[in-house]
């Protein structure tokens, strides 16, 4: 695969752990992007909305959305809004996000990631 290959999340969340592993043992090439130390900016977030709609990106399980007041989680009714939550608060992104410039996949299962990088 001559794509580049980028994974976006944090280092000790599990899910992105999964995700690492998963490409590690298949020989994928990937960068990965430590959201929280690294940061995020809108052009990238707004580029995620173009593929992943905002209800699937911004996780609203997690405890960063919880801990939102009533008022905040309302307000955010279209993209800007979310795009300016996201980042703001990156541990609000459901991850892990990988892109490869053609689309952006959000989540891991054995599954997807099959799917993704089948041969």
């Amino acid at each position: 695969m001559s794509k580049s290959i980028t994974l976006y999340g944090i280092p000790n969340c599990d899910t992105v752990k999964k995700a690492r592993t998963w490409l590690d043992d298949h020989d994928i090439a990937y960068t990965f992007h430590d959201f929280k130390k690294a940061g995020l900016d809108a052009t990238l977030v707004q580029g995620w909305l173009k593929d992943v709609p905002r209800d699937v990106l911004v996780n609203r399980k997690g405890t960063t959305w919880r801990g939102l007041s009533d008022e905040r989680k309302a307000s955010i009714s279209d993209d800007a809004s979310a795009t300016a939550l996201m980042v703001e608060l990156p541990s609000i992104i459901k991850r892990p996000v990988l892109a490869d410039g053609k689309q952006t996949q959000v989540g891991f299962s054995d599954a997807l990631y099959q799917q993704i990088f089948k041969e």
